[in-house]
């Protein structure tokens, strides 16, 4: 378990998130279409996880909005903007913003939080994803990781674009 806060206030996660170095467990997450994604759908491509609880909070909007931004420069690069939120809401959310340089995936029909480790366990947000990024070499090999403490706070742009190059 990992520990992480909501306003100050503590939080456990039902897990740690996979180690820098290991392979990245597979997954399956909702595409706004209500088709399956894979790990397997981007080997031979790095691959960027922006993870966070919901696309209806200020800092999980700006999180797409950036990597958004990010991902239009990279090549060889796929960004996957992951929570529990159903397909239909990051489809009007993208839909409304203009995204369209990055994918979206749904846990509601998976395992996901779980398998990477950072569902919450306790708290408000309580089978919610905890606000993360983990970025995945061509071959599915965790390259690098955050977990961010504060949840209400932005991830670490630069660092995870730097684990790219």
């Amino acid at each position: 378990m990992a520990t992480v806060t909501l306003k100050g206030n503590p939080f456990e996660t039902v897990g740690t998130l996979p180690a820098v170095g290991s392979a990245a467990p597979a997954f399956e997450l909702v595409k706004t279409d209500l088709s399956v994604a894979t790990l397997a759908d981007y080997q031979g491509a790095k691959l960027v996880l922006n993870i966070f609880p919901s696309v209806d909070t200020p800092t999980c909007a700006m999180s797409i909005r950036k990597f958004n931004e990010s991902a239009a420069a990279l090549k060889g690069v796929n960004v996957i903007c992951v929570s529990a939120d159903l397909p239909f809401a990051a489809a009007r959310f993208c839909g409304a913003e203009g995204i369209d340089n990055v994918d979206t995936g749904s846990t509601f029909r998976s395992t996901f939080g779980k398998d990477y480790g950072l569902a919450f366990a306790t708290g408000p947000l309580t089978g919610l994803l905890s606000r993360s990024v983990i970025v995945l070499d061509e071959n599915g090999t965790v390259i690098y990781t955050e977990q961010v403490a504060e949840t209400a706070d932005e991830p670490n742009y630069e660092a995870a674009l730097a684990a790219l190059a």
